[in-house]
């Protein structure tokens, strides 16, 4: 029997090991049921729905008995005889309709007047339209063959969509077989066992499989997107491999006590940090809520999801696979590998040097972080447009770019939705106002009914995504449109596509993101409060945390926004950020960067409760802490900087911003910045709030 009072997860723990079949099938049942969950549960896919005003455009089309035609573009050479031929083959085809070309339209010829743009619809309705697309290419091809002095470039709705579709399916393809191994093989140098290292990866693994699982069933009311799901299967191979590693790595510092009580004690210490790191990260991501945007909550799920399911199956699988394996856990060892012991020589030498001239090396660390932020002073937040996010090397952004240099934004319009409350919206009336529009906005500009809307298409010039679609987009808004349809009685009007999406998105997140922030930061010192029931210890952390992040942001606007590094990380800068990065970023390494901290700071208090004077204490528990810390961080780091080797920009920033932070999270700031502010505050850092000196041990951690 245990005591009264002990803590909740070292009596799971506890269980779990004297159980170890109800717990190791059980885990496994489940992992099962959410695979089965996921493979067999009917229902259709959730779709988010766009912020703002292009929301409101998207969700009238989407209550219309028909949708919006899709538009492909192809340039040719305005003089050349491919452009009869390609008119004449299009519409011999049969599989477009509304072909639009520079023999008969002055609008289809570029401003340098050598190139000109055949467009057309796309016919045919569900697996119609692909079937469609592919023989209008193919006629595209063919009158390329003909006409081989003539450069023709296809790219449209469906074409440019599909290049970037395929490119994400195979840039997630590539992150997932890139990942386990890496993982694999920095487990196998921490441990020097195969059996040893082959653990977390196994339970990372299965606890990634049974969130899919889930997510799946989740679909059906939340939107889950590819972009969702491949930070899923990171974010759950990073946090189910490192509480893995910190509980792994705590047994076997205590193995010279026996197998049942090395496990004991890593419940109660290691375990406790588990749960609560895992509860800090859950109710961070929470904060993405307050923004109100469909593609983050699906993100808020999935992350709450795979950290749940790690933190479970750290606590209940892993004592039962250690009880059982016992000694055998370290078979298949690797020699040279992990002979390394538990206390980190390195890190002990780092601590017992800064904490000797504690304001010295506290003020160089946070000039160091202070100067990586700087660039982030000029961050332009900014999407990148298809022909930014992907290589020039595929063929259709290739092809994309080559439309956009002869007519700038073409490939990117906005999207004016038109419609009334009494019905159809044909009216006289409405397309004297769209005329008087289209005079006033670039070219080509096209008209389409779609149900009882219309919907304008209209090119906003320069790539689609910078200042000049900005500029054109908010004159269409508050200037062009007020002035032409907004003078009809009873019709409305809103602004959709990829650049109003975008823009709306941005604005959105920003004016959203006080709330996030602030929640975020209250919610990190309540939850540090009440485990170390210090108001200097959250109030340090949170400091640390905010710098670790403004280094993040600084390298970020500095690498993709100003192109320092570019050709070596293959790419090219468009003079931007992603717009949701920064918050994305703030709140997940707000959440993963607690892991490392409160692991590290109960190690220190354990010595210091011990009776270590208070220099020795943050030396010895930075020693027997920072190892594991750096380890873990190395896998993160690692696991993330798989993105570099995406192709999509926007991959390419989310690796480098986490992997960044991260790394230098568990290094300059958890084994510099770290020791040194807990010398300079001395026990003053740790005196009890009183109202929270006698509480119970729910969070307590020692």
């Amino acid at each position: 029997m245990l005591p009264a009072g002990t803590p909740v997860v070292e009596r799971v723990a506890r269980w779990s090991s004297h159980h170890r079949a109800a717990a190791i099938f059980g885990w496994l049942a489940l992992v099962a049921l959410a695979w089965v969950i996921g493979t067999f549960a009917p229902g259709t896919d959730a779709r988010s729905s766009p912020a703002g005003d292009s929301g409101t455009g998207q969700g009238v089309l989407d209550r219309q008995d028909s949708r919006e035609p899709f538009w492909e573009n192809v340039l040719v050479p305005r003089n050349s005889p491919a452009v009869t031929d390609l008119v004449t083959t299009l519409s011999a085809s049969g599989a477009v309709a509304d072909i639009r070309g520079p023999l008969d339209d002055p609008a289809q010829v570029s401003a340098d007047g050598r190139s000109g743009l055949v467009t057309f619809r796309i016919l045919g309705t569900g697996t119609e339209i692909r079937a469609n697309l592919a023989t209008a290419t193919a006629a595209v091809d063919a009158v390329a063959a003909r006409h081989p002095d003539a450069r023709l470039a296809q790219a449209g709705d469906l074409s440019v969509s599909g290049a970037v579709d395929q490119s994400i399916k195979e840039d997630i393809g590539r992150s997932e077989t890139r990942s386990l191994p890496l993982t694999l093989l920095i487990l196998l140098a921490v441990f020097g066992s195969l059996v040893a290292a082959a653990i977390p990866v196994l339970l990372a693994g299965t606890t990634v499989l049974a969130t899919f699982g889930l997510l799946s069933a989740v679909d059906n009311w939340i939107p889950v997107n590819s972009a969702t799901s491949s930070m899923t299967l990171l974010i759950g191979m990073a946090v189910g491999v490192d509480y893995s590693l910190f509980f792994l790595r705590r047994v076997r510092e205590e193995r010279a006590r026996g197998v049942a009580e090395s496990i004991r004690i890593a419940a109660r210490t290691s375990g406790h940090v588990i749960a609560v790191s895992g509860l800090t990260v859950a109710l961070c991501v929470t904060g993405l809520l307050f923004t109100g945007l469909d593609n983050l909550r699906g993100l808020t799920v999935s992350t709450i999801l795979v950290v749940g399911l790690a933190v479970l199956a750290s606590v209940t699988v892993l004592p039962a696979t250690l009880s059982l394996l016992g000694t055998r856990v370290d078979r298949l060892r690797i020699p040279l590998l992990g002979k390394r012991g538990t206390r980190s020589r390195f890190w002990a030498g780092v601590a017992s040097t800064v904490t000797r001239r504690p304001a010295w090396w506290t003020g160089i660390a946070a000039g160091l972080l202070v100067l990586l932020a700087l660039p982030a002073a000029g961050i332009r937040l900014q999407d990148p447009a298809p022909t930014e996010s992907l290589p020039r090397s595929v063929p259709v952004i290739d092809a994309a770019a080559r439309v956009q240099d002869a007519f700038p934004g073409v490939t990117m319009p906005a999207h004016v939705v038109v419609w009334s409350d009494h019905g159809p919206v044909s009216t006289p009336a409405v397309r004297r106002a769209v005329d008087a529009l289209t005079a006033r906005t670039p070219k080509p500009a096209i008209v389409v009914p779609v149900g009882d809307a219309l919907v304008v298409r209209i090119p906003l010039g320069g790539s689609g995504n910078d200042e000049v679609a900005d500029r054109t987009l908010t004159a269409l808004r508050e200037t062009l449109l007020p002035q032409t349809i907004g003078r009809l009685d009873g019709v409305h009007y809103a602004v959709a596509g990829r650049t109003a999406e975008a823009h709306d998105f941005t604005a959105q997140v920003l004016d959203r993101a006080p709330y996030v922030f602030g929640f975020i930061l209250l919610l990190a010192f309540v939850l540090l409060l009440l485990v170390f029931r210090s108001v200097a210890v959250p109030a340090v952390s949170i400091l640390l945390n905010l710098l670790s992040v403004g280094a993040a942001y600084g390298v970020l606007t500095l690498v993709f926004q100003d192109g320092f590094l570019a050709p070596l990380l293959g790419f090219t800068p468009y003079g931007g950020v992603l717009g949701s990065l920064p918050m994305f970023l703030f709140v997940l390494l707000f959440g993963l960067s607690t892991d490392y901290h409160i692991f590290i700071l109960s190690r220190i208090r354990e010595r210091r409760q011990a009776g270590s004077p208070p220099r020795e204490a943050i030396v010895e528990g930075t020693a027997s802490s920072s190892g594991v810390v750096t380890s873990a961080a190395l896998i993160m780091t690692g696991v993330f900087s798989i993105f570099l080797s995406l192709a999509a920009i926007e991959y390419k920033m989310l690796g480098l911003g986490m992997a960044f932070a991260i790394l230098l999270d568990a290094t300059v700031v958890r084994g510099v910045l770290l020791p040194a502010a807990l010398a300079l505050f001395g026990d003053r850092l740790w005196k009890p709030v009183e109202p929270l000196k006698d509480q119970s041990r729910t969070l307590h951690l020692s």
